[in-house]
């Protein structure tokens, strides 16, 4: 949308919402019947339509418990239940708190009108009322509590748009049932963990299958966050498994994914990814990166981990760009260790190499640990300690395990 169109919409929605505002419903609260006469007829003249009244602070109460009115004008001087007490009691319930209360008062102490605005009055009008300045007063506060109730709806709906789209996130996630599948083919167990943030980011990562116990393993993390990267990412999800006949060559695999990405995003939307085939039989795992981080490999009984190579530009960024396979010897009593670049970014550091090798050290000990689900329980505990209470996006940890014994389809 060009400068021009954004100012004629603009123009167009504050037309909209001064002709909307006349429809809304506006309680004068006012013991004297004089005062309630002048306001509405004030209000009637410039064209409000809906207008109710209250008598006193109880009819005020009974009344916006039975309708909530968009705006109350409330005198301060009543017999029984003051204005002062009615504002008291509306701040105390929590639907009320958005509810613009515009009292009319002739106290002029600084005092009284000091405690008015700590009982939670939004606005002050001097009595006598004076018209454009009581029309002026209603209008602004009609059409602010019009935008905070545009922005209201926008949030609920954005909450249940990524609320949607985290559950479809959980649907395309590797099931149990294959984690078992390629234990039995391979002898590699699989994990994963996966920290989400409210905000939602578009990493997502998951497995083909291959002939003779080999798989591709897949890891995508989109660029930005919300439900624009989550639907790229479910896109990118198909794209993947449509290229399942290349899927033995890493670097074939990820240049076409590439070349569809290019045609699928925006002209500012890119992605990290790292595929990888394992293969068990010759025990190396045979990966490619477009801007992913290195994997971290960690063998039984070592005290060091081995961090992988990583380069080639981020997919979707231009086409013809072209990926490089390396390999790393993935033998029985292994742990691989791929994540997205959110882990990095979390721990303290640029995010860049050191904190990849800052990523590698707290793997070494976790990884050593008996079992594949210990490892990953330590391994997420030592990051969270790393990371502390930093501001977190969507992190993704999967974690490789060889076993010791070759699968049974290798001894046939």
């Amino acid at each position: 949308m060009n400068g021009g169109m954004e100012m004629a919409s603009a123009a167009a929605l504050t037309e909209l919402r001064q002709v909307g505002i006349l429809d809304c419903l506006i309680l004068v609260v006012d013991d004297t019947d004089f005062n309630r006469t002048l306001i509405t007829a004030m209000l009637r003249q410039a064209g409000f339509r809906r207008i109710e009244h209250a008598v006193d602070g109880i009819d005020a109460l009974r009344k916006i418990d039975h309708e909530m009115p968009d705006l109350v004008i409330l005198d301060i001087v009543m017999p029984g239940l003051d204005g002062f007490e009615v504002c008291r009691r509306l701040r105390a319930e929590e639907r009320f708190a958005d509810l613009p209360v515009l009292v009319q008062t002739a106290l002029s102490n600084t005092e009284d009108r000091n405690k008015a605005f700590q009982l939670g009055t939004t606005d002050l009008i001097t009595k006598p009322i004076d018209r454009n300045e009581l029309l002026a007063r209603v209008r602004i506060h009609l059409e602010n509590r019009m935008l905070i109730q545009d922005l209201q709806l926008y949030r609920t709906r954005l909450e249940n748009e990524l609320a949607m789209a985290r559950e479809m996130y959980g649907h395309l996630l590797p099931t149990a049932a294959i984690f078992d599948q390629i234990s039995r083919d391979s002898g590699v167990r699989i994990r994963h963990h996966r920290a989400v943030s409210s905000e939602l980011g578009g990493d997502i990562w998951g497995v083909i299958p291959l002939p003779e116990g080999r798989f591709g393993l897949y890891l995508l993390d989109m660029t930005g966050t919300g439900v624009s990267a989550a639907l790229n990412a479910f896109r990118m999800h198909t794209v993947l498994h449509e290229l399942a006949p290349l899927a033995s060559y890493p670097s074939r695999f990820l240049t076409e994914a590439n070349a569809r990405a290019v045609g699928l995003f925006e002209s500012d939307e890119r992605a990290a990814m790292i595929y990888g085939v394992v293969d068990p039989t010759a025990g190396t795992f045979s990966y490619t990166t477009a801007s992913a981080r290195r994997p971290i490999l960690v063998r039984h009984g070592s005290d060091t981990a081995t961090l992988g190579e990583a380069d080639g530009a981020p997919v979707g960024h231009a086409a013809g760009s072209v990926y490089r396979t390396r390999t790393l010897t993935f033998g029985p009593g292994t742990m691989l260790l791929l994540y997205n670049n959110a882990v990095l970014t979390a721990l303290p550091g640029d995010g860049g190499r050191a904190a990849e090798r800052a990523l590698a050290d707290l793997a070494v000990p976790a990884l050593q640990a008996p079992g594949l689900d210990e490892a990953c329980d330590r391994m997420v505990a030592a990051l969270a300690r790393a990371v502390g209470d930093r501001p977190g996006q969507d992190m993704t940890l999967v974690f490789l395990a060889k076993d010791a014994c070759n699968p049974p389809w290798a001894e046939r």
